[in-house]
């Protein structure tokens, strides 16, 4: 019996073995999960959670509720890899050996990596809400606030889902307004970015949209450390921005135990094959969802987009036939602008966001890179198509590959 085992439990490990388990024979593969949390976590509703939309209620799951019940979990801290002996060793000392090896561990937020950032006014003045004790802890402080500067402030990139931090300041804009307190606060965007956004067209409209809501952006601004005591950030080049609350999202970093394994670059992310999802080093591991290096956005749609191309690649590869080029670096996002509107980009490694409509050409429903209700409605909805669809495995009327039906310049 061939042994397929995924490291990591999340989005990308789910629905990879609800969509494998499908297409090995159960007979002649062990397919076994290995995460250190029974807990599943929807973290596109961690950012609602600071406005009071979603609750802890509403993201968190049983993880063994989504799993395949052919599949075997096991909850426990991964240790390393030793990939020359197709081994993986435990926290607990028990080593998993395995024929074909998946890494799904994602990234993870390290606040410690910018000096002064998770000191004493860690979630007292200083904020994320990257994870749940954020969100929660967020959602606590915007409670009681009165007001003052507040700062959104991306520390380096990459980042998970890098719209987020514009959305929350949307949201933040909306929040403020109903609360009666909107004159009475500053909202400023302070990102490592020339603009609001990676790629130009999206920027420049987003960029628009920031202004015409009042919020301010400070580009180009190169974290070095942060001041607690006199509540300022400062960069490396010596400019200071004072904040009242500063909300943030620090250095994204992959699983430790990719360090541990020396499989890992910098940042302990897998380089990967852009392509094929395939590990560059190692023929029988493969690399999905934000472990990877790969210059994607790092967000939920590119899971899903990469495990829709990579299950054929995987049957190739366990049949000893050539890689297809399967993963174009799709990505699809919701932005919540605000007041009940939202937009969506949908792009790739090559393309970037163009107006149009989506998933029908001239019909929609959603309009692409335009602000509207039914964009909103869609963010939301998408909840309910995540928890009973994404994560099982059942395969959406979206193509993996991006199209550009629909789309204009």
């Amino acid at each position: 019996m061939k042994r397929l085992l995924i490291l990591g439990g999340g989005t990308a490990g789910t629905m990879v073995a609800n969509r494998l388990v499908k297409e090995l024979e159960s007979d002649d593969w062990k397919i076994t999960v290995v995460d250190e949390s029974d807990t599943h976590i929807y973290q596109p509703g961690l950012l609602f959670i600071p406005f009071g939309t979603y609750d802890k209620k509403d993201v968190i799951k049983p993880r063994r509720r989504f799993l395949p019940t052919d599949s075997e979990l096991i909850l426990a801290q991964i240790d390393h890899i030793e990939p020359d002996s197709n081994r993986v060793w435990l926290k607990d000392g028990r080593s998993l050996a395995y024929d074909y090896l998946i890494i799904t561990t994602g990234s993870r937020i390290v606040p410690e990596e910018t000096p002064g950032l998770a000191e004493d006014e860690w979630r007292r003045s200083i904020h994320d809400f990257y994870t749940l004790e954020g969100a929660l802890a967020l959602r606590d402080k915007l409670r009681d606030w009165e007001g003052g500067r507040l700062l959104m402030h991306v520390t380096e990139m990459p980042i998970k889902c890098p719209v987020a931090p514009l959305e929350f300041l949307f949201l933040a804009d909306w929040y403020f307004h109903e609360a009666g307190i909107r004159d009475r606060v500053d909202l400023t965007l302070v990102t490592p970015l020339p603009g609001a956004f990676t790629k130009p067209k999206a920027s420049e409209m987003l960029g628009a949209l920031l202004e015409e809501k009042d919020i301010h952006v400070e580009p180009e601004f190169n974290v070095e450390r942060v001041d607690p005591d006199d509540k300022q950030i400062i960069s490396y080049d010596e400019r200071t921005i004072d904040y009242d609350l500063l909300v943030t999202v620090p250095v994204n970093m992959g699983s430790e135990m990719i360090e541990r394994s020396g499989m890992g670059d910098e940042l302990m992310f897998v380089p990967t094959e852009k392509h094929t999802l395939k590990a560059q080093h190692h023929d029988n591991i493969f690399v999905l969802g934000d472990a990877t290096n790969l210059p994607s956005s790092k967000a939920g749609s590119v899971a899903h987009f990469q495990v829709d191309g990579f299950i054929e690649n995987f049957l190739r590869a366990i049949r000893q036939q050539a890689l297809l080029p399967s993963f174009d670096g799709h990505a699809n996002c919701y932005i919540e602008s605000g007041f009940g509107k939202g937009l969506l980009i949908d792009f790739n490694y090559d393309v970037e966001p163009l107006p149009g409509r989506f998933p029908l050409p001239g019909f929609g429903p959603f309009a692409l890179l335009q602000e509207s209700r039914a964009n909103h409605w869609g963010k939301l909805m998408f909840r309910w198509m995540y928890w009973h669809l994404l994560l099982r495995g059942k395969e959406l009327p979206i193509p993996a590959e991006l199209s550009m039906a629909g789309k204009w310049n």
